[in-house]
């Protein structure tokens, strides 16, 4: 794609311009130097004039004083002519081939901030990198993107905030390791002591029963020492007495046996667990509330994992996607809706940075606009000042700029509205310049 670029420029009264012929290098910087309000400033407000139409017109574009009206031409690259003169500056526009044309054709190859570089320089940072997204062609699907990573950051964030009160929660709870898995139930226990009290009983009846065998075999004793010496008189009660005697013996035997097999159980650690049931149950609450604690925890830890991991992949997405991008100068990024090159932001960048940025990215809203107007250059030291028309000329780029300064690096010296021999410091004179021509 051709890029079109200044040759030859003439501007005759405007603003504090009297006279003023320029042939710009075809790259790098062209400077326009001079102190201040002698006119440097005047011929890039000309050059966009000229290109721009009157929505550039100065307020007073007629030279203070003089009675011919402003006289402006530039001659570009392509041989397209561009003339604005007479009383009403009216724009005369004849390209290559002899013909005719207007604003429209200045307009499909003149970039508007390249006459306006400012208007970028003082856009927001993320207006710059909307700017650079937009004509780089990812705009839309970086905006998709980062949407999507704010979403899930949002989301991740209030997960992370749920998870670490959980985490604090669980922490802050007690835990009593001696503590049984399960509520305990009273009515259990009770039931259990009720039957344990039942088989106590049962004991203590057959222990009765003893009790009573004994007493009844010693009564039987006595009666069987009484018989013995009525045995005579009762033999038959005698035989009686030995049949229960001998049938009760076999009864106590028995319940010796039985006896000696008993085994009280002790109620007490029933008793104890009844009248501390409301404390043991205290401590089983207590752990699962913590263990709920480390579950909800532990949850919403790996949703915040998952949303991080995603997160991630989103991010990547990003990076992939700017890194594939055509980029109009290496080291420059847009990071979270902001513009960065070689890691700094805007307002962290230095001047010739800065400048370097715009100028690039301005060069690649229109590729076919080979030329940038910059005001005010004296920012740059010599050797970045050396560097930038380095860069310029490695870009095949054009740049007018102004420089209050009267030094070598100026390609020409504007003093009080005319062009100063640098060697000689005096006004250079045209002997056949006559006002209202060149």
């Amino acid at each position: 794609m051709e890029q079109i670029k200044i040759n030859k420029l003439e501007i005759e009264n405007v603003k504090r311009v009297k006279a003023v012929q320029l042939k710009p290098s075809e790259n790098g910087l062209t400077i326009i130097g001079g102190n201040n309000n002698q006119g440097k400033t005047s011929v890039l407000d000309s050059i966009a004039w000229v290109l721009g139409g009157n929505r550039y017109k100065p307020s007073n574009a007629q030279r203070e004083g003089s009675v011919i009206p402003p006289n402006l031409k530039i001659t570009m690259n392509n041989g397209l002519i561009v003339e604005r003169k007479g009383k009403n500056s009216d724009l005369k526009v004849i390209d290559p081939k002899g013909e005719k044309a207007g604003q429209q054709l200045l307009d499909s190859f003149v970039e508007e901030l390249a006459l306006n570089l400012p208007k970028f320089m003082n856009q927001t940072n993320k207006e710059k990198a909307n700017t650079l997204l937009q004509i780089i062609g990812v705009g839309d699907k970086l905006f998709e993107l980062e949407q999507k990573e704010t979403e899930i950051y949002n989301k991740r964030h209030a997960i992370g905030q749920i998870k670490d009160q959980k985490e604090k929660f669980a922490k802050e709870q007690t835990y009593y390791p001696d503590a049984p898995q399960t509520l305990i139930s009273a009515s259990d226990l009770i039931k259990k002591q009720q039957n344990i009290l039942a088989k106590n009983g049962e004991n203590q009846r057959q222990r009765d029963n003893l009790r009573t065998l004994v007493i009844e075999q010693e009564s039987d004793q006595e009666a069987f020492k009484n018989i013995e010496e009525k045995i005579y008189e009762l033999e038959a009660k005698k035989k009686e007495v030995m049949s229960r005697l001998n049938d009760r013996a076999e009864k106590i035997l028995n319940a010796k046996k039985t006896v000696e097999e008993l085994n009280d159980e002790s109620t007490a650690e029933l008793e104890a667990s009844i009248e501390n049931i409301e404390k043991i149950n205290e401590k089983v609450r207590a752990n699962l509330y913590k263990e709920k604690a480390e579950e909800d925890a532990k949850e919403y830890k790996e949703q915040y994992d998952s949303l991080t991991s995603e997160l991630s992949d989103v991010r990547k997405k990003k990076t992939e996607l700017l890194a594939s991008a055509n980029l109009p100068l290496s080291g420059l990024m847009v990071e979270d809706g902001e513009l960065l090159y070689s890691g700094f932001k805007w307002d962290n960048m230095s001047g010739a940075d800065q400048l370097k940025v715009s100028t690039a990215i301005v060069r690649k809203l229109n590729p076919s606009c080979g030329f940038v107007l910059m005001d005010k250059l004296e920012q740059m030291d010599l050797d970045t000042l050396k560097d930038f028309g380095a860069w310029l000329e490695s870009e095949g780029l054009q740049v007018i700029a102004t420089r209050v300064s009267k030094g070598d690096e100026c390609s020409i010296i504007i003093e009080d509205g005319y062009v100063l021999d640098k060697d000689s410091n005096n006004v250079i004179e045209e002997p056949k310049w006559k006002a209202g021509e060149f």
